[in-house]
């Protein structure tokens, strides 16, 4: 293997790392009562955030706007992300992770129990790494007393896909 070569495939490792940081900094955001500027940093200014019925928002101002009122509805959340999947191509990207979320729902006011995936778009802008483009394909979104055995989506609650 050539020095070349090295070097490329530790830059991917790198980027792999990077990317892995920025969705741990996107959790950790949206589990600090969803922390709207710090988020709409995470994106590019074109950014997609398309979470179904939860809505799509473009652009980093839309995000930034949809998260000041992400506490309304969610006022508890913890995100876990496990299983990622990244590949990365030069100065773009994309990742694939599982959620699983246990929160609290204002609309039933109510703890619930999330499960999704994650598919991810990513761009390096100025040597950091972005979101571009993130959908969420929600596998259940259910009552905590009843699970997902018994009721897999809150009433009114479609599956986002």
């Amino acid at each position: 293997m050539s020095l070349e070569d090295l070097e490329k495939r530790v830059q991917v490792l790198e980027d792999i790392e990077d990317i892995k940081r920025l969705k741990r900094r996107y959790c950790l955001y949206c589990d600090d009562n969803y922390d709207a500027d710090a988020l709409a940093e995470l994106f590019v200014e074109n950014a997609v955030w398309d979470g179904g019925i939860r809505g799509k928002n473009e652009g980093r101002e839309a995000i930034r706007t949809f998260f000041q009122k992400a506490p309304q509805r969610l006022p508890f959340a913890i995100h876990m992300v496990t299983n990622p999947i990244i590949e990365v191509d030069g100065d773009i990207a994309a990742g694939q992770w599982l959620l699983f979320q246990p929160c609290t729902d204002r609309g039933i006011d109510g703890a619930v129990w999330l499960a999704a995936t994650y598919y991810d778009q990513y761009r390096r802008v100025d040597g950091r790494w972005l979101i571009h483009h993130t959908k969420i394909d929600v596998a259940f979104f259910t009552p905590f007393d009843k699970g997902w055995t018994v009721e897999r989506f809150l009433p009114g609650r479609a599956p986002i896909n």
